[in-house]
């Protein structure tokens, strides 16, 4: 059934959401404080690791006396521009205040009115969870040929990062489920329509670019406020530009 990556997803988040909760009740402040500050860093690491992994690309020059390897960057123009034309889209169209507000919305109606944390932990998570080419390819590929798989192996990842993330900031974690469900869900309802756009170079470039938003929310973690990521979601969107010229 098309859509069934997307549910198994959502039902990890929740999951993962209602394990932090509990683990979260046996934390004094100290302890949730050096969680969100360690996920951040872990948060930062893994992306570093992921950005690089698409920018270096090992470079094979014959020298005349055999063959020597050098590393060699790739996608650098592309992702500077990229960053740059969807951060002035987004400040343009402020996606980071449109975001909050939504956040705001769900904190009144869940009745979490009183959880200082719920917008920070709502906004961090769901940016986490949705920004990255796994959510992207794994909800094409669900639409389409109808395999999940990907977004299985997504599923378990978000687990253990919202159950470490709602640990140390609250209950708005857990709601990045709905982000996923209306994010990956719309994809794949759309994916044959998007699919053509989704070139090899187009996955390319969103993954090197996602990575990088993904490590903007790290820093957010270590230093609240530091960088409006939703203000540079754009950015994603002026990547498949970039390989569709």
């Amino acid at each position: 059934m098309a859509g069934m990556g997307t549910i198994v997803n959502v039902a990890a988040i929740i999951a993962g959401g209602a394990a932090g909760l509990v683990s979260r009740r046996f934390l004094e402040e100290r302890y949730q404080e050096t969680i969100m500050k360690a996920m951040g860093f872990a948060i930062i690491v893994m992306a570093l690791g992921s950005t690089l992994s698409e920018m270096l690309a090992v470079k094979i020059v014959d020298t005349g006396n055999g063959f020597q390897g050098s590393l060699d960057t790739r996608g650098t123009i592309m992702m500077i521009l990229s960053l740059a034309i969807g951060a002035l889209f987004g400040e343009l169209i402020d996606l980071d205040r449109r975001f909050e507000h939504f956040g705001i919305w769900l904190r009144d109606k869940s009745g979490n009115q009183e959880d200082s944390r719920f917008i920070e932990g709502f906004v961090s998570s769901s940016l986490t969870v949705c920004v990255g080419a796994m959510a992207i390819l794994g909800a094409l590929q669900d639409g389409i040929s109808r395999d999940p798989e990907t977004l299985y192996a997504k599923a378990i990842l978000d687990l253990i990062i919202i159950m470490m993330m709602t640990a140390s900031l609250g209950k708005g974690c857990v709601f990045s489920a709905l982000s996923v469900g209306i994010f990956q869900g719309s994809i794949t309802l759309l994916a044959k329509v998007i699919a053509p756009v989704m070139t090899e170079a187009a996955v390319s470039n969103i993954s090197l670019v996602g990575n990088v938003l993904i490590l903007c929310v790290g820093v957010n973690l270590i230093w609240p406020k530091t960088i409006r990521v939703a203000n540079v979601l754009p950015a994603i969107v002026i990547a498949v530009i970039f390989a569709m010229i």
